[in-house]
């Protein structure tokens, strides 16, 4: 997912492999990689190449390294790293929970001082980790438990949105008057890797599903000029909204891209997703809306 570095998730949204550079340069300026370390950052920085099933077994590979790297914040922060990418698709729940022991066991050994007033990004990845992945987390820091905290006050939010946008053609959404249908809510970007990985199984979902009531309304903070002509190429054809002052961004609490939520017909948040899905997850979570 790319993802932001303030608030809920660490200020401008940035691709995974970034968020990789960033944290290098943080602890660079403090003391230079280890061999070991440097290792590690060199392969994650290659993830997103990898195909899928190479990709799962590096994961758990980068797992088992940053497990026996010594205690300190170089081993907390490349876990932090690694879990941000692992919610990026599919590459099994075994997978997902050994690289958030790994992040769960780093900041048990070396603790984060919070950041700017709010728990570190360590303590929120594993909050999310926690409340929307489903995975098993031991820390029980006050960080950890305040940035749970936080995200069961932004879900309160997302449950009762409403908001009205116009799509790329100048016609009207309002979310509230879609109530008898499904409704997928996707916020994404073109520059955004995942969102592009995700939106050919969107296409295909919405054909699969729009005469069973879906409605998927994909909401992009950029300019018409710059969306216009990529879903023109891509030829997708799900309507398209557009967000250029963010305010739908910013009541959903959007801190990085894919995000998607999925209403239900009598307009409950039924499912959400947090990062990048694959059609399989897709499906499972419409299923939770009523759409099989």
């Amino acid at each position: 997912m790319a993802r932001t570095a303030t608030g809920i998730r660490p200020g401008l949204v940035l691709l995974a492999a970034m968020a990789v550079v960033s944290a290098s340069a943080s602890l660079g300026q403090r003391t230079p990689l280890s061999p070991e370390a440097q290792k590690i950052e060199d392969t994650i920085l290659h993830l997103r190449g990898m195909a899928d099933a190479d990709r799962a077994v590096a994961t758990k590979t980068l797992a088992a390294a940053i497990c026996k790297l010594p205690a300190g914040s170089e081993k907390v922060n490349l876990a932090n790293v690694l879990a941000n990418l692992t919610t990026e698709g599919d590459f099994g729940r075994d997978t997902l929970q050994e690289v958030t022991t790994t992040l769960d066991k780093a900041v048990v050994e070396t603790p984060q001082p919070p950041f700017q007033g709010e728990p570190a990004f360590a303590y929120t990845e594993l909050a999310v980790l926690a409340r929307y992945e489903h995975m098993k987390v031991t820390v029980n820091a006050p960080d950890f438990q305040k940035a749970l905290a936080k995200l069961a006050a932004v879900d309160k939010i997302r449950e009762s949105a409403d908001f009205t946008l116009q799509d790329i053609s100048g016609k009207s959404w309002t979310l509230s008057s879609l109530k008898g249908k499904v409704v997928l809510v996707n916020f994404w970007a073109t520059w955004c890797p995942p969102c592009r990985k995700e939106m050919p199984d969107m296409e295909a979902l919405y054909n699969r599903f729009k005469d069973q009531g879906l409605i998927v309304l994909a909401i992009s903070d950029e300019t018409i000029d710059k969306v216009r002509p990529f879903i023109a190429d891509h030829k997708y054809t799900y309507p398209i909204l557009l967000d250029p002052g963010r305010k739908i961004n910013t009541l959903y609490s959007v801190d990085g891209i894919p995000k998607s939520f999925i209403y239900n017909r009598k307009g409950k948040l039924a499912a959400q997703a947090i990062d990048m899905r694959t059609m399989s997850q897709f499906l499972s979570l419409l299923a939770r809306a009523g759409l099989k």
